[in-house]
């Protein structure tokens, strides 16, 4: 069994706690916690958060010291499931183009929740994090496309993650982890029926649900339970049984590979990742071209089919929805000249001028565009005027992806925009308790994990 991949993963996971962390993925770890409370903090106004609040108080009444957004303290494992679905609510948490899922609401939160009651010094919450990015990102690449198109992966392949992250948390041997992982991955589901049924609220439950999962895979590996050592490449595993068809090899990493946390995507639209490059696109022609609405003939969007599947939404009937709606997202932009978090949370729905615009934008998926995903994402706008002038602007990569980061300012102003409320002292507190992940010299120190850090 020493041979299998997934036993080479869990070595993997604890060699990586004793190999020295290049300053970029400090600095990349920082980043990632920042996105990471931007989320949670955008999603305090919304109905919803209260609600996973009160629904995690139910599942597990008892005390506890760990801060959930909103400024409530729960037991480790109700804070965990709270914090990964209230940072989930807004879908501007990070992204991965090849394993398609959103790793940092499995990575951090149950890392911070075990933190918050835990002596979990600065170095073993990062060996954590990193390891839960580093192995859901892997499992959601080797599950790879079809599974992608039934299976949300941040709930299958986040499940194992989450197990990851927690059991490098508790200090879990290589074994212990590979048993944890194990456990996982016989918990992982995630449908996208949800979707084809109109019930888009119910999607922050995924990485909730996940991330509970995980930690209890990772207790129970603690308490001696064994865990399904093949559970990706057995014949009754999940790449098997849940309709597996990327490169298995990615389970197998290179001793010299740098972290997966590096290769995430930092979100720059608020709603679904799927429909960034037709975002980008549109707002280069924008800012390319003075041209007003009022000029507009027609907008054709061409796209990689398997945007549609998850965000398909012809024309939302609720604000859940107005993250996966092609339609709504550019003639917001377009209408408005922006798109923020606001016309996420309170649409007009029925504006006239926005109505009209939306009946202009024709939407055609190419199979040719198909094939260069997950790894491009690759969209076309075509703005017809009535002049005859025809304006078109191809995006295959996001703003945010590796390839083209974000900054600390920029992601600093980002957390502002995202969350207008936020005051001065705060946004400050919170970005300089994420930056200090990136000093070396603080590695030894104990995590200290305060209220004040998820809510004013």
């Amino acid at each position: 069994m020493a041979n299998l991949p997934e036993a080479k993963l869990a070595l993997y996971l604890t060699a990586l706690q004793s190999r020295p962390r290049s300053q970029a993925t400090r600095e990349r770890l920082a980043q990632a916690l920042l996105d990471w409370f931007t989320a949670g903090w955008s999603a305090l106004p919304m109905p919803q958060a209260a609600t996973l609040r009160s629904l995690s108080r139910d599942l597990s009444p008892a005390e506890g010291a760990a801060p959930v957004f909103g400024g409530a303290t729960m037991t480790p494992l109700a804070a965990a499931f709270a914090n990964a679905g209230i940072a989930h609510l807004r879908e501007i948490d990070d992204a991965h183009r090849a394993a398609m899922l959103h790793p940092g609401v499995i990575a951090i939160s149950p890392v911070l929740a075990l933190a918050a009651e835990g002596n979990l010094t600065q170095r073993r919450v990062a060996d954590a994090i990193t390891a839960g990015y580093e192995v859901s990102l892997r499992v959601g690449e080797a599950l790879g496309t079809r599974h992608a198109a039934g299976f949300h992966a941040t709930a299958t392949a986040g499940t194992v993650g989450a197990a990851a992250a927690a059991g490098v948390a508790l200090g879990l041997s290589a074994t212990g982890l590979h048993h944890a992982m194990g456990i996982g991955a016989t918990q992982a589901a995630g449908l996208w029926q949800l979707v084809d049924d109109d019930a888009h609220e119910s999607k922050a439950l995924h990485p909730a649900f996940a991330v509970r999962n995980g930690l209890y895979a990772a207790f129970a590996a603690r308490a001696g339970f064994p865990g399904a050592r093949g559970f990706m490449t057995g014949k009754r595993g999940m790449y098997a049984l849940l309709a597996g068809d990327g490169p298995l090899q990615v389970l197998e990493p290179d001793t010299d590979e740098p972290e997966r946390l590096n290769t995430a995507t930092i979100k720059a639209w608020p709603c679904c990742a799927q429909l960034f490059t037709p975002l980008d696109a549109t707002r280069a022609l924008m800012d390319e071209h003075a041209f007003t609405v009022d000029e507009i003939e027609s907008i054709d969007v061409e796209i990689f089919p398997h945007a549609l599947k998850i965000a398909g939404v012809h024309w939302p009937s609720k604000p859940a929805e107005t993250c996966f709606s092609l339609r709504y997202v550019v003639a917001t932009l377009l209408h408005k000249g922006s798109l923020g978090i606001e016309d996420m949370e309170r649409p007009e729905l029925e504006t006239p001028a926005l109505r009209a615009l939306a009946r202009k934008i024709a939407v055609f998926p190419r199979d040719e565009y198909q094939a260069a995903f997950p790894q491009k994402r690759p969209a076309q706008v075509t703005i017809v005027l009535r002049d005859g002038q025809r304006l078109a602007a191809l995006r295959e990569l996001r703003r945010g992806d590796p390839e083209y980061p974000y900054d600390w300012t920029a992601l600093q102003a980002r957390m502002r925009a995202f969350v207008p409320a936020m005051d001065d002292a705060i946004a400050t507190r919170l970005s300089a308790w994420c930056a200090g992940f990136a000093d070396a010299d603080k590695d030894a120190e104990r995590c200290e994990v305060a209220l004040d850090l998820f809510n004013v």
